[in-house]
């Protein structure tokens, strides 16, 4: 069970994972030996799954972000492995979600333009079958955080 300072130290890591021990010991109001304590106890209980740079996509010329749906008629265990793999495979791709619904799989991929993101629909549609595809190409990115709120632990 995570303690109100538990969850301001996480809150503190994922606004700034570069943020020093010293620093977030004095945000929590820890000593760093305790924060330190505390820190390993989150990441050995699996609540900190690991520290990244969030890399600016416009500066890397992937300026295009699309949301692929995907339908399929098969759902046979064979076939999903082969989606699994196919997709972990693809660089572009940077998520991927099983859904219920009309889609069965939501995926979320980054490409510098629609030519690419073309090449990468050939280059999906020609490792699976599937019985529909289609793409939605972002206009405008409202919000995309990858802070999770912690008002529920």
């Amino acid at each position: 069970m995570l303690d109100r300072t538990d969850r301001r130290l996480l809150d503190a890591i994922q606004q700034d994972a570069t943020r020093t021990l010293a620093e977030l010991a004095e945000l929590v109001g820890l000593s760093r030996n305790a924060c330190w304590t505390r820190l390993r106890r989150l990441e050995d209980e699996g609540y900190v799954l690991g520290r990244r740079a969030l890399l600016n996509r416009e500066k890397l010329n992937l300026g295009l972000m699309v949301f692929v749906s995907i339908k399929t008629d098969n759902h046979s265990q064979a076939w999903a492995k082969d989606f699994r793999r196919a997709v972990a495979d693809l660089p572009e791709i940077v998520g991927v979600f099983r859904t219920a619904g009309e889609t069965d799989y939501l995926i979320q991929a980054v490409v510098p333009d629609v030519k690419a993101y073309d090449a990468l629909y050939q280059r999906l549609t020609a490792r699976l079958t599937l019985s529909d595809v289609s793409g939605a190409f972002v206009m405008e990115e409202i919000k995309a955080t990858s802070e999770l709120p912690l008002d529920y632990a």
